[in-house]
């Protein structure tokens, strides 16, 4: 798979462009840009490398990572993925919710919700859903082999918060735990900031200490 990122809207979200180098269809996760520019130097990526955008999948349904979504779908055939308990965050009641995050943005409603253990595939790749609640009660990552996208239940030295509506430190307690699970080697593609592995954060952040 090949894998670029861009850094969009008012709170530096990672957008990736995951895509299969074979048929060059593509995922798009996370669109959170809520400016022109940056939805061109996204839409301008896909274009020069004549990609076929099958799916947007939202990490979860907080608007820095939702409010390109309606943009994105008008790049072709795309379907709009979330999971199925932050799909309200989405749509007509997304709005709201949005708006009470400070964000004057809107997306349609998804077009396919997730669960645990789905299976998405694109060209030669396969990612398999992994429900991680915590930041929010739909909070995913997305696991493909060793290559995992981690939206923000994990960040490099950190880890998402959990005091947003819909939060529950417990649930990211047992999400971390479960993430532990993944092999040292997994290289971590998260929703804010660098990248990292799961070996270095096992060592270095302190939020996994103990678990």
């Amino acid at each position: 798979m090949e894998i670029r990122s861009f850094t969009v809207g008012a709170l530096a979200t990672n957008c990736y462009v995951v895509s299969c180098p074979h048929t060059l269809e593509a995922i798009i996760i996370d669109p959170g840009f809520d400016s022109k520019l940056d939805a061109q130097r996204v839409h301008r990526y896909i274009l020069e490398k004549r990609l076929k955008p099958l799916y947007i999948v939202n990490t979860h349904g907080h608007p820095d990572h939702t409010c390109g979504n309606a943009e994105a779908k008008r790049w072709g055939n795309v379907k709009l993925l979330i999971h199925e308990a932050d799909a309200y965050m989405l749509g007509a009641s997304g709005e709201a919710y949005a708006q009470r995050l400070g964000f004057n943005c809107s997306s349609p409603q998804a077009d396919l919700q997730l669960r645990e253990g789905d299976v998405l595939s694109f060209g030669r790749v396969t990612f398999r859903v992994m429900h991680t609640p915590g930041h929010s009660p739909g909070s995913i990552l997305l696991v493909g082999g060793l290559k995992v996208f981690s939206g923000d239940t994990l960040f490099a030295g950190s880890i998402g918060r959990t005091d947003l509506p819909g939060g529950s430190e417990r649930d990211m307690t047992e999400s971390l735990r479960r993430i532990l699970g993944l092999p040292d080697e997994s290289a971590i593609y998260p929703g804010h900031g660098p990248s990292t592995t799961l070996h270095r954060e096992k060592r270095v952040n302190p939020f996994l200490s103990g678990l």
